[in-house]
């Protein structure tokens, strides 16, 4: 019972974070547009990152698909983290470096459901979902 209430917070605390983004990304705010332009993959880089994490979300929410979606989570908050390190810095626009730690969370999250479903690994190269 704990064991399954500590993975739905996780997946939701990783869901929530990923969806609150969308809307950034989606309405072209302002913060977006200029990391995205700063990393010179804009506007194609935001709103391809946004599908990407929008499914992830639903796909972390599925049970039988949460791997797929955690890894999929993963690979974008490395590369969002990435983006911070080495082109956009810590702290964008004033932020306070909250995107960064959004990042960092979000990665940490889905490497907990990761770790969970390692057994399902197999299952995912085989292409058995």
């Amino acid at each position: 019972m704990k064991k399954a209430l500590f993975t739905w917070i996780v997946k939701l605390i990783a869901v929530i974070i990923l969806v609150q983004t969308l809307y950034f990304k989606f309405t072209g705010a302002e913060e977006s547009v200029y990391i995205f332009t700063k990393l010179g993959i804009e506007p194609f880089g935001r709103i391809g990152s946004g599908i990407v994490e929008l499914i992830a979300s639903i796909l972390i929410l599925i049970p039988r698909t949460t791997l797929l979606g955690a890894l999929l989570g993963a690979g974008t908050m490395l590369g969002a983290i990435f983006s911070h390190v080495f082109v956009l810095g810590i702290d964008v626009k004033n932020d306070g470096g909250e995107l960064f730690i959004l990042a960092i969370i979000t990665l940490l999250c889905c490497t907990v459901l990761i770790i969970q479903n390692r057994n399902k690994i197999q299952d995912l190269l085989r292409f058995k979902i």
